[in-house]
């Protein structure tokens, strides 16, 4: 009878715990889908697809503190599958080991890791894709390793909020595009392995970080290597194309404050990460303002710096005739033209409608050029013109959640991006309901500490904006640190598609079509390629807004990028090379892009350049306010009437010798 009481007993005893166990449920669920995940392999010893309790049980690799799992080691057990979709439940694990193993399958990295980690290593798996954002949220991390597996993303820039990481392995994947500006916020990592890859840029953004052991070898980096990296004990450098000689002093054109002066392949803007890769031509972590790729034209910049600065003013101009003699462009080469680039991109739309700021009172003062053959009135620049104010709307905005636009661009990979820029990247989202947006994701660094009001007041800026050239705003996102704006997508291309990236089947830019970018551009213009005194001082100002028009101007001109290092070191700043040459006639129809095909009005053509060598003038003080730039391609656009009717003469004689070419693709 005893016996019988003691098993009973025992049984009793037992029962609960087989059933519900000690170990916390959230954790026993998640180790359960996981055990499934991976197939249910009989290696994994004690374990279950339902139930069970892994702490009191002794599950094989489970380490636990009380009722929680801490740690999960299960490293070189030739696991295969995946690590499951509920991983974040284990709230109190400080420890991930699943290396050597063949986990992933060529899919990517989950989303939903466990938040409190402080060592994570995947190393030796098959995980496909990019670093998910859900690794930036681990701020107790210390250590990471994804080496040797398959990610071929460009990092996203989520690396400023890791203040504890002292160790990170990417090395041997295959991953793409530039280090990301937040790297620079990685104060306590130490130990950094990033070889074996296809990095591209400069390495300048790890320049200050207290590194005592730096594998860099076998990229694809440019640029020169920092002089505070020389000095680390374990430096390897080796397989990259570094530039030879000592790298040069800042030219007199960089990039704002905050951002290395060594050219990369692509560029930064004010302490951004650099795009890295994937179809934004990997902008560099460095830059110097003739490095900035692309055009910097976009509504997030424009209200960014009306916030930062509290003073610029918006008007609408209707002064311009609707009978300009310019051919209407075909819908499918400028109507839905977004000017956006790699730097900033922007949400634009057509370029035709003439709107522009409230022009000042300022009249400009050029300095003295000498100049063959001078072909402008430089007191036109002076002129005033009507405009009307537009009334400012505020409208409400969708309010989107990180994880809805995290489906929508597929966890920001980089088949969705199409540019980067100073302020953050912009990617393609394609919604459930059929509808395709942009999506720009903003990087802490752009936002001052109080990131959340500075974010809202940012949104309520943009949302007031009116502007026929910019896409209007569509949403945004402000959550889990997060920072994004929403905007229409237009899919016709960037400007940096149209001048860069042409192919046997494009068309080039006609000079009409040019010129008329450069109008519309002006009008909708903020920073976003570096004037010097930017970099000097940190301050943006609307000269430098000038200056930085310029250098949209210059590569509309010229059909070059504001930097490529592919030219020969004498041309490789735009503005170096080219500011000397806008005085001279000769010189300056050599620079034309060849794609023009010689397709230009000489007095027009001259008349651009002086407006270029105007707004990319050293001293701000000489630069003309951007309401008269404004008005001076307004001018130019209008001569054309003056010239109608001998043009329209040229063209009848030139179709008389059978040439069948667009008569008003030279109608300037």
């Amino acid at each position: 009878m005893m016996r019988a009481w003691t098993i009973l007993f025992c049984i009793w005893i037992w029962t609960p715990s087989a059933v519900n166990g000690d170990t916390d449920a959230d954790d026993v669920s998640a180790l359960n889908v996981f055990y499934t995940s991976v197939n249910s392999p009989n290696q994994l010893t004690g374990w279950n697809e339902s139930g069970g309790d892994p702490c009191g049980q002794s599950w094989k690799g489970i380490t636990c503190s009380g009722s929680s799992v801490t740690e999960l080691k299960l490293s070189g057990l030739g696991l295969n599958g995946n690590l499951g979709y509920q991983m974040d439940k284990l709230k109190s694990l400080v420890e991930l080991d699943v290396s050597n193993n063949n986990l992933g399958g060529g899919n990517s990295i989950p989303y939903n890791l466990p938040q409190n980690l402080q060592h994570l290593n995947l190393a030796q798996n098959q995980f496909n894709g990019g670093i998910p954002y859900s690794i930036s949220q681990m701020a107790s991390l210390q250590k990471l390793n994804l080496a040797h597996n398959q990610l071929r993303d460009a990092l996203a820039d989520m690396f400023g909020q890791l203040p504890n990481l002292e160790v990170m392995d990417l090395s041997s994947n295959l991953i793409t595009g530039a280090i990301p500006e937040s790297f620079s916020s990685l104060s306590s990592l130490t130990t950094l392995y990033l070889q074996n890859n296809q990095f591209t840029g400069p390495i300048d953004v790890l320049a200050n970080l207290p590194l005592n052991d730096l594998n860099v070898a076998n990229n694809r980096f440019t640029g020169w290597i920092p002089n505070q990296l020389k000095g680390i004990n374990n430096l390897k450098t080796d397989g990259n194309s570094w530039n030879s000689g000592p790298a040069p002093p800042p030219p007199p054109y960089t990039s704002p404050p905050g951002i290395p002066s060594n050219p990369g392949q692509g560029s930064a803007g004010n302490n951004s990460p650099s795009v890295g890769g994937g179809k934004s031509s990997g902008i560099g972590g460095g830059g110097i303002a003739g490095i900035i790729i692309s055009i910097l034209v976009v509504g997030a910049i424009i209200a960014f710096f009306l916030w930062r600065r509290k003073s610029r003013k918006f008007s609408r101009e209707d002064h311009f005739e609707q009978d300009q003699p310019f051919a209407s462009l075909a819908s499918n080469e400028l109507k839905s033209i977004h000017i956006a680039s790699a730097v900033d991109t922007a949400m634009f739309k057509s370029a035709t409608d003439e709107t522009t700021f409230q022009p000042t009172s300022a009249s400009l003062k050029p300095p003295p050029t000498d100049r063959k053959n001078r072909s402008y009135d430089e007191d036109e620049f002076s002129k005033s013109m009507p405009v009307k104010k537009a009334k400012s709307v505020l409208i409400r905005k969708t309010m989107y959640s990180v994880a809805d636009l995290q489906v929508a661009t597929n966890s920001f990979s980089v088949d969705n991006l199409i540019g980067e820029g100073s302020l953050g990247r912009v990617y393609k989202a394609q919604f459930t309901d059929g509808k395709v947006l942009a999506v720009k994701k903003i990087y802490s660094s752009s936002l001052p500490r109080q990131s959340y009001e500075g974010f809202i007041e940012l949104v309520s800026t943009i949302s007031q904006l009116y502007h026929p050239n910019i896409s209007e705003l569509v949403g945004y996102c402000c959550e889990h640190g997060q920072h994004l704006l929403v905007y229409d997508f237009y899919k016709n291309g960037s400007l940096q598609d149209l001048l860069h990236l042409v192919d046997e089947d494009s068309n080039p830019l006609s000079w009409n079509t040019r010129v008329k970018i450069a109008l519309g551009s002006a009008r909708a213009l903020d920073s976003g390629y570096s004037a010097p005194e930017v970099s000097m001082s940190g301050q943006y100002t609307l000269k430098s807004d000038v200056y930085s028009f310029g250098v949209v101007m210059l590569e509309l001109l010229t059909g070059r990028k504001p930097f490529d290092s592919a030219r020969p070191r004498s041309e490789q700043y735009l503005v170096r090379w080219a500011t000397p040459q806008l005085h001279d006639i000769d010189a300056l129809d050599k620079m034309v892009d060849p794609q023009l095909q010689g397709l230009y009005p000489a007095k027009s053509l001259s008349r651009f350049a002086d407006v270029i060598a105007l707004c990319v003038q050293p001293e701000p003080e000489f630069r003309p306010p951007m309401s008269e730039v404004v008005q001076a391609l307004v001018r130019l656009v209008q001569r054309a009437k003056m010239n109608k009717r001998v043009l329209a003469g040229d063209v009848q004689d030139a179709s008389r010798r059978g040439d069948d070419r667009d008569a008003h693709d030279y109608m300037f």
